[in-house]
């Protein structure tokens, strides 16, 4: 260490010259700017002793928010069980080396920021603490030198000059004794200054070097294995990536080689499929936003068992929109837009219209509802059953032999069954065991698939206070009489399929053979659309009501309709009526079989009497009409037919 060449002399404290003053300023230059960098350092070292304080917060943070990987509960987070167990074992080892960080600003603190904060606090403010103490000497020492120098010459005063000297005297003393304190401690500085600049390093590096050998220990005995195998991990995980990458670039590039008319809403490159039972896609549904304005929103609908499901963008699940357990379904025409068809529940109280955005979609969705109302999706292979139901309206266009063949190639003949058709005429014809489908129904015969009431007809039922027809068996007062003897009505909802002309009348055959047509030639025409009307049965008539207007759309005698529980023979002058019911087939055929009883009965007192003592009543004399699940049927079906053709 070089020694110190330059320091004041204290034997020049007291003559205080010109050159000594000269020299003090330079120690006093240093000291100043000794002051000055040793606060700039100690601002460097608190900001790296706070860096290492922040590391050692920073560190911990690390280490809980690599623990709470685990907790988080990804929902896409299956097979990351490798990726948590290192991110604890990471954690662990970020832990230590929080202990390490901790123990490293400690040091810090102890043999860096502090020394030079002690040289600063004592050497340095000592110095200045005495360099104002030795001014201020010296003004005093001043002020009693000007004071001696103006004693007059002539009158001297003793006294005063006695004074005078004291206060010189002392003056000086004292200016002596703080010059050499001052220049003491300026000359103690340069060496002080030299130990305070490399004591906070050594302490610094010392804390570093102690830092980085607990480190290597840490890393060289516990972390080596278990850095390679997170290594070789990343590397799989690299090359799988790489892997999916590619696949999906490719699969990117085929995906966008597709035609245009992949895009298009409205192809017809696929075929429509008859036979779902599930289905899925964005559909256009009305809502009314005011008495005369509606507006339409564009959700995700799907089929959920007998469900209708509907859910939002954003939301995390569906919610059920419509039971369509035997609800209807048909085509409707809305506000000039395509492809609209409306959903009906089987009360008639809800219901809603939809907007598919292509042909194929409107049929698939029709067809998917129309499955579900007849509650497939419930049988054991409802994919089976559906497929077999779709194929009984295609046989329409296969030519057949004989009603037995038919019959025998049908998934379910007495599916039919329940249903009451009405064949209507004059008279009626018997036939053979086995008829041809040609002696039923000539080739070609037209089909109807709308009542259209004639325009004659219609204006008198509405010309001059014309009446309507209440389906719930109440009518206006010049009604009245004609409706006593009734002591049968009851009111079926039914939807008109079609109708047709046929060759005889009360044949059971014949009827088979007309819902085959009819259903048939819905299929191929792709006609959904129904016509729902009621059908009200009484004790001398049937009655088909429009359920708005109450008008009577049309109406037969009982004893003009035929049942297919007996045969007989007559002119070719018959029509065929073809009805859907959801679930009331057998119950409309149990009540068209009481009406003709009753009407049989009329003619005999007795017979009325005996009947009506049978059979239940109501609390007007009515007859009571049973449930259809506690009545007896000849035809092989039962309550669980849930849809029937009548």
């Amino acid at each position: 260490m070089p020694a110190v060449h330059h320091k004041l002399l204290l034997e020049d404290a007291l003559h205080d010259s010109p050159q000594t003053r000269s020299l003090l300023s330079v120690f006093e230059e240093d000291a100043g700017m000794l002051t000055e960098y040793t606060n700039q350092l100690l601002q460097a070292m608190q900001r790296v002793f706070g860096a290492q304080s922040e590391m050692g917060l920073a560190t911990e943070q690390l280490s809980q928010r690599l623990l709470e990987y685990e907790k988080k509960n990804f929902a896409l987070g299956k097979g990351d069980e490798e990726v948590i167990s290192t991110l604890q074992n990471f954690a662990k080892s970020v832990g230590e080396l929080n202990s390490l960080h901790s123990e490293l600003a400690n040091q810090m603190a102890d043999s860096m920021v502090f020394p030079l904060i002690q040289f600063r606090e004592k050497d340095l403010t000592e110095i200045s603490t005495l360099k104002e103490i030795f001014g201020i000497a010296t003004d005093e020492h001043e002020a009693a030198m000007v004071k001696y120098s103006r004693l007059p010459k002539k009158k001297e005063n003793e006294k005063l000059k006695a004074d005078l000297v004291k206060e010189v005297a002392y003056t000086r003393r004292k200016q002596h004794q703080a010059s050499l304190q001052y220049y003491c401690a300026l000359n103690a500085l340069q060496y002080r200054k030299r130990v305070a600049m490399l004591e906070p390093m050594l302490g610094y590096t010392q804390a570093q070097i102690s830092f980085f050998k607990k480190g290597i220990e840490l890393v060289s005995k516990k972390m080596d294995s278990f850095l390679s195998s997170v290594s070789n991990m990343m590397q799989n995980i690299q090359t799988q990536l790489d892997s999916e990458a590619e696949a999906m670039r490719v699969s990117q590039k085929e995906l966008l080689s597709a035609e245009d008319s992949v895009y298009m809403p409205d192809k017809d490159a696929e075929p429509v499929n008859r036979t779902l039972i599930q289905k899925a896609g964005y559909l256009n549904i009305r809502n009314k936003t005011g008495l005369v304005t509606t507006a339409w929103d564009r959700l995700f609908f799907f089929t959920q068992g007998g469900n209708l499901m509907c859910q939002p963008r954003g939301a995390v699940a569906g919610g059920m929109v419509l039971d369509l357990d035997n609800s209807s379904v048909m085509a409707v025409e809305c506000e000039d837009r395509r492809y609209c068809f409306q959903i009906t529940s089987p009360s008639g109280k809800t219901s809603m219209i939809l907007q598919a955005e292509s042909q194929k979609e409107y049929e698939e969705w029709i067809c998917t509802v129309n499955n579900i109302s007849r509650q497939i999706y419930l049988t054991d292979n409802p994919e089976a059953v559906a497929i077999r139901l779709n194929q009984t309206a295609i046989q329409a266009v296969t030519p057949i032999t004989s009603f037995e063949k038919r019959q025998e190639g049908s998934p379910n003949p007495d599916r039919a069954k329940p249903g009451g058709i009405s064949a209507t005429g004059s008279d009626s014809q018997k036939s053979g065991a086995a008829p041809e489908p040609e002696d039923l129904i000539a080739p070609g015969t037209p089909i109807q698939f709308d009542i259209m009431l004639p325009a004659s007809e219609f204006q008198d039922q509405n010309r001059g206070g014309g009446r309507r027809t209440n389906p719930f068996g109440e009518t206006d007062d010049d009604s009245k009489a004609e409706n006593d003897d009734s002591l049968l009505q009851q009111v079926f909802a039914v939807r008109f399929l079609g109708s047709m002309a046929v060759r005889c009348g009360n044949n059971r055959e014949v009827i088979y053979e007309a819902m085959r047509q009819v259903l048939a030639a819905r299929a191929i025409h792709n006609i959904f659309r129904t016509t729902e009307s009621h059908l009200m049965i009484t004790s001398s008539n049937l009655r088909l009501i429009d359920p708005q207007t109450q008008v009577t759309r049309i109406s037969f005698q009982l004893e003009e309709v035929y049942w297919s529980d007996g045969n007989g023979e007559g002119e070719p002058s018959f029509s065929a009526f073809v009805f859907e019911s959801n679930t009331e087939g057998e119950k409309i055929c149990y009540t068209i079989n009481l009406a003709k009883d009753i009407t049989e009965a009329k003619k005999d007192p007795e017979a009325l009497a005996e009947l009506m003592k049978n059979m239940p009543l109501t609390s007007d004399g009515k007859f009571l009409l049973l449930e259809a699940e506690t009545g007896e049927t000849d035809d092989g079906a039962g309550p669980e037919d849930l849809e029937s053709e009548a």
